[in-house]
């Protein structure tokens, strides 16, 4: 198992002191939890993408920039990249950079993000997004593998022997994950390509994200791919380490409960993806996504989802925690050394491995 750490930059006031932290003073934190990662041996950091909400993530680039600048070892990943609102040359030229800016680091995971305003914001048909994505998908493809291309689709008009600048780094595009959290369209997309996937595995019950990494296995091996790469990332609701589980659910508990009412969306009430229904941290420790708990209860529901996802990436955000961005750190150290060395030995993967 490989490990990532990942950041929406969430900006909502705290659910319980009502207490909200400066911009300039999330930004940074979310930099120096990147080099954290880093120095505490994860294998990757993500920064979000989001343009609607309490969130300060709207430009990922400029903070996978600074990331680069910052860290030498770390893959940089952003989580996800809104393709279905963007136009794929800026996207070919603006993570093209970042790959060179960080000498290969730099992988994708597109998606057509987990926010339904973004659609409005941008001027789009939120009833077309699965054909945007699927469209700038294949330009971007094309845009990063070939030069002097000439496209046309039906979303932008049309190219006539086009070379993106600057090319990716060392001539070969970076990896592409695809994001999945409610719909079979990415599984499909991410499949057809040879692609990995990314399930959220974040709010809803584990069967949703079972089906759509079983789509996904399914019709990867159907387009002729071999299976033994067909790798896959799976995200969790938040992290919350203590040294039994009910201490962790008697710190936790009150700020769970709030933020879950907090950020509960009623007029998305029944719409997949964006409600959990684990609304006391009880449920959540026994049903849900989220990582909390004591380490040897957090290491056997990483292997537990492993049995039915078969990932070989696992992603932790502590940002949404409430905590003190002190105690934030100190939550990724004692994933690091109390959890990540049992995982990795118990669930050996080939992604990222040296060639």
């Amino acid at each position: 198992m490989r490990f990532q750490v990942l950041t929406l930059v969430g900006h909502a006031p705290h659910p319980l002191t009502g207490r909200l932290d400066p911009a300039a003073d999330r930004l940074a934190e979310a930099v120096e939890t990147g080099v954290a990662a880093e120095e505490l041996g994860f294998d990757a950091y993500a920064v979000g993408e989001r343009h609607a909400g309490p969130f300060l993530s709207s430009s990922p680039t400029a903070l996978l920039g600074a990331l680069a600048a910052r860290t030498s070892r770390i893959r940089l990943l952003s989580g996800v990249t809104v393709l279905a609102i963007a136009d794929p040359v800026r996207v070919a030229e603006d993570y093209a950079t970042l790959h060179q800016l960080s000498r290969g680091r730099l992988e994708l995971v597109v998606g057509k993000g987990a926010e339904a305003g973004h659609f409005d914001l941008f001027g789009l048909d939120e009833g077309l997004q699965w054909e945007y994505q699927a469209e700038k998908y294949e330009l971007l493809r094309r845009l990063w593998r070939e030069e002097k291309v000439t496209w046309q689709g039906e979303f932008r008009p049309p190219l006539v022997d086009t070379t993106t600048v600057p090319r990716p780094y060392g001539g070969r595009a970076p990896r592409v994950w695809h994001g999945s959290a409610t719909s079979l369209d990415s599984p499909e997309l991410a499949a057809r390509h040879g692609d990995p996937l990314f399930s959220a595995n974040a709010v809803q019950p584990r069967e949703a994200y079972t089906r759509l990494i079983a789509h996904y296995r399914e019709r990867f091996e159907a387009y002729g791919h071999d299976p033994r790469t067909a790798h896959v990332g799976a995200g969790s609701g938040g992290l919350f380490v203590a040294d039994t589980t009910q201490k962790a659910i008697a710190r936790f508990k009150e700020y769970y409960e709030a933020r879950v009412r907090q950020t509960h969306k009623p007029h998305l009430e029944g719409k997949p993806g964006y409600n959990t229904p684990f609304r006391t941290v009880e449920e959540a420790v026994e049903n849900g996504p989220h990582l909390i708990g004591s380490p040897q209860q957090i290491i056997d529901k990483i292997l537990d989802f492993h049995q039915a996802y078969r990932h070989d990436l696992q992603s932790v955000t502590v940002d949404s925690s409430g905590l003190a961005f002190p105690e934030q750190i100190d939550q990724l150290r004692r994933f690091a050394e109390e959890i990540a060395p049992t995982v990795r030995r118990e669930a050996p993967t080939t992604l990222w491995q040296q060639p």
